[in-house]
């Protein structure tokens, strides 16, 4: 079967259970409604191997070429039936990906079970009057809280209910006095993690550095402990909610653009719960979820007790402590997503695939100070276009100038606010542009042509190394550049594959090092070895260069707080370092990052204490004057 016609027959089924991306069915309503549907689903199951076809519920994918078989085997017993396995096969590579629920003390569980079956299902009826008993009590009010056994329980509890051993429910003698969450048996004193701050919290401040706190988004601070973040935005008049377990259980879980978990994961000593915490802060998040997490090695959490897979603190909290890859794996694993890292320990996972490709762009997209800015003495008029018409709107079309280097292209109406006023001036955008080559040179604008263009090749490059699935919808800025700089999306790819290569040989990142230090004379350049050079100068750089260093920025995340970053030429390897104050005489490092490319591995060091701060000697070699 093909996915056509897959996608057909999902599309006609109108029973089960109906999620925007997918249709649940039990076994014998598959067989009921879409014969052959279920005798594929059979065949696959055999085929692949699935566990001896021990599944009830199957899940076909709307949206992609996709079956999850899914095992409970109390479906018919269990009031809320808890999932044992989960085998989701993908149909176009005909592999299998096998989830293990049956030792989790919180494994995902199931409700309104009449959804699923047929109308004529011996046990229906039943399972309807299980569900009114719930909704009778308030239970589905927050359907987004009640996926995993332990919330259910917790929420049942706080209802004044108990479950009896076939999973019905009792009302309790005493009702439960509040919705305080119950700390786990181990004492661990979870309500001590959240600390007091006096400015935004690092993820924060990731949001704000690219515009996402600009009050044009709405946020969700899910877990936002005594909430000093939550009272900085909305003294900006920010749309922006919280909600803490401990600090804050009244608070509000609306759907909003931005979900913030900010060092949650780290926190919670429960394995399934921490995973659930995940799954429910995504499920929030319209446009993107900021996931931040502690990072560190081994010489610090051998200083604690081990506990579980993380450590006890000498405050009796919880900390799991990550790596760089492993907290980027664990993202991609639990929401099935590629998530994008922005700092240490900092990453963004998009719900919204349009926003995830402005946000990457935007990466590349670096606004140039163009030197050109002035008119030339030897061009001064064209045939509809005047000179003293230029002259009159002067500020008019500066303005339309400038935009059109930073596109390196002519602007598409949307593209430019003053659009209307262009072309009632000079009747089109291309009879304004053409006078203002003109007017200001091509040169200028050949230089803005050129530089868009390896922009864009360093952005498709990157997108291969982050190995992204490829996207169904392309904004329409991104379209209007491919046709313009590549003619069509193929040709794109390939030069961008052709790059991406490249610099996988030392030799090409040694001879691109070699001949930009000798075009700018910055930073330190040891011969066949490496080059360290001033943030600042990236920019400039040959996009085998810019490649080289996107690809660790890509394990690493952004580099905001980065001063210097050193090349190796022959190990594979990008160092980023970070001083305690750049503007002084003579910084002290404070942090070394190696990134190591053949490994995908982010190593960190952090100076201080018994580990003395090296100073930054000769740092007039990394001044950037204004490049030629």
């Amino acid at each position: 079967m093909d996915y056509p016609k897959f996608h057909q027959l999902v599309g006609a089924l109108h029973l089960g259970k109906q999620l925007p991306d997918a249709v649940y069915l039990h076994k014998s309503l598959t067989s009921e409604t879409s014969p052959e549907l279920a005798i594929f689903t059979e065949d696959i199951a055999k085929t692949l191997n699935v566990d001896g076809g021990e599944w009830n519920i199957a899940k076909y994918f709307r949206r992609g070429f996709k079956i999850t078989l899914l095992n409970y085997p109390n479906f018919d017993t269990y009031a809320y039936p808890p999932l044992h396995q989960s085998f989701t096969i993908d149909l176009t590579k005909l592999s299998v990906r096998k989830a293990d629920y049956s030792s989790s003390d919180n494994p995902p569980i199931l409700h309104r079970k009449e959804t699923f079956v047929a109308e004529d299902y011996p046990l229906r009826s039943l399972f309807k009057a299980i569900t009114q008993e719930g909704e009778a009590i308030g239970l589905y009010e927050k359907p987004r809280s009640i996926g995993f056994r332990k919330s259910w329980n917790r929420l049942i509890n706080n209802k004044g209910h108990i479950l009896d051993e076939q999973g019905r429910l009792h009302k309790k003698e005493i009702l439960a006095q509040n919705n305080t969450p119950e700390i786990s048996g181990n004492g661990i004193d979870r309500h001590k993690t959240a600390i007091d701050r006096n400015k935004l919290s690092s993820p924060m401040q990731v949001l704000a550095r690219r515009s996402y706190l600009d009050g044009n988004y709405s946020i969700l601070d899910y877990g936002c402990g005594k909430g000093d973040d939550l009272r900085e935005l909305e003294a900006h008049g920010i749309d922006a909610t919280g909600w803490d377990p401990a600090h804050k259980p009244d608070g509000k879980l609306p759907e909003s653009d931005i979900v913030n978990l900010g060092y949650v994961l780290n926190v919670v000593e429960d394995i399934d719960e921490r995973r659930e915490t995940l799954i429910r802060a995504f499920g929030y998040a319209n446009k993107l979820l900021i996931v931040s997490v502690m990072i560190a090695g081994e010489s610090i959490i051998q200083q604690f007790t081990p506990y579980k897979d993380g450590v006890i603190t000498s405050r009796n909290t919880f900390q799991r402590y990550y790596t760089q890859s492993e907290i980027k794996t664990y993202l991609e694993d639990s929401l099935e997503e590629s998530p994008i890292a922005v700092g240490q320990g900092v990453f963004i996972v998009f719900k919204d695939k349009l926003e995830e490709q402005h946000f990457l762009l935007e990466r590349q997209h670096i606004r140039r100070n163009w030197r050109q800015l002035t008119e030339r003495e030897a061009r001064t008029q064209t045939k509809q276009v005047t000179k003293g018409l230029i002259d009159k709107h002067k500020e008019l079309f500066t303005h339309f100038w400038e935009t059109i280097l930073d596109l390196g292209r002519i602007p598409a109406n949307n593209e430019f606010e003053f659009s209307d006023r262009v072309r009632s001036v000079a009747s089109s955008h291309k009879k304004a542009f053409d006078a203002l080559v003109d007017y200001f040179g091509h040169e200028t604008f050949e230089q803005a042509r050129v530089a868009r263009r390896e922009d864009l090749l360093v952005y498709f490059a990157l997108d291969k190394f982050g190995r992204r699935k490829p996207y169904k919808q392309m904004p329409e800025e991104l379209k209007r550049d491919i046709k313009f700089f590549f003619d069509k999306y193929s040709n794109a790819n390939e030069e961008a594959m052709r790059l991406l290569f490249s610099v996988g040989n030392p030799k090409v990142i040694g001879e691109k090092a070699v001949q930009a230090y000798e075009k700018y004379n910055i930073g330190e350049l040891n011969q066949g070895h490496s080059w360290v050079i001033p943030k600042g100068l990236l920019q400039d750089l040959p996009p085998e260069l810019r490649v080289y260093v996107g690809c660790a920025c890509q394990l690493y995340g952004d580099l905001d707080e980065i001063h210097l970053i050193k090349i190796h030429f022959t190990s594979g390897k990008v160092s980023l370092m970070r001083y305690d104050d750049f503007e002084k005489e003579v910084p002290l490092l404070i942090q070394r990052i190696k990134i190591k490319l053949r490994e995908l591995h982010v190593d960190f060091f952090d100076y201080g204490g018994k580990f003395e701060p090296p100073p930054l000697l000769k740092k007039q070699i990394y001044n950037i004057v204004q490049l030629s």
